[in-house]
């Protein structure tokens, strides 16, 4: 059984999916940049680091691409923004308890080392927000050097 489809038809169906693509560009989604309250004082190299690979995602200070702006992407990137400010948000550093704080250094090397940070849906249009292996090393080492000195019963309260 063979079926055959008119150009009469395929004609109507990409107006169709024209018609709908136009109408969701209306649809408005979250892209803000609240201000800054309080940043997490990195030394220099880190914060290089952390301004090119986390804070499109995890501070105040987003770019937001061309294509944050066409829909249904930019659906999925303001979720992405989102969901990442209320994990982490570094421009908002200073309405974190000093336990929270500790807790959020601990938990940016464990998703640095468990390969979720950057996210790998970002990496493809953000090629250098990858971490290079000298990026884990500094991190890790700056991780460490907040954990030896940080007040130890923060330390204990962190699991």
């Amino acid at each position: 059984m063979k079926i055959k489809i008119s150009k009469k038809i395929i004609y109507r169906i990409l107006l169709g999916l024209l018609i709908v693509f136009i109408a969701i560009q209306f649809i408005e989604v979250e892209k803000t940049n609240p201000p800054v309250t309080g940043e997490l004082n990195f030394p220099k190299e880190i914060k290089s680091v952390m301004q090119r690979s986390c804070y499109d995602c995890h501070s105040n200070q987003t770019v937001w691409p061309w294509y944050s702006h066409i829909a249904p992407v930019s659906w999925l990137v303001s979720k992405d923004v989102v969901k990442g400010r209320d994990e982490l948000n570094f421009s908002e550093w200073d309405k974190y308890s000093d336990k929270r704080r500790a807790k959020k250094i601990k938990e940016i090397w464990e998703e640095i080392e468990k390969g979720e940070m950057p996210m790998s849906i970002y990496i493809p249009l953000h090629p250098d927000a990858v971490l290079t292996a000298e990026d884990k090393e500094l991190i890790k080492k700056w991780v460490n050097d907040f954990n030896a000195s940080a007040n130890p019963v923060i330390n204990n309260q962190m699991d």
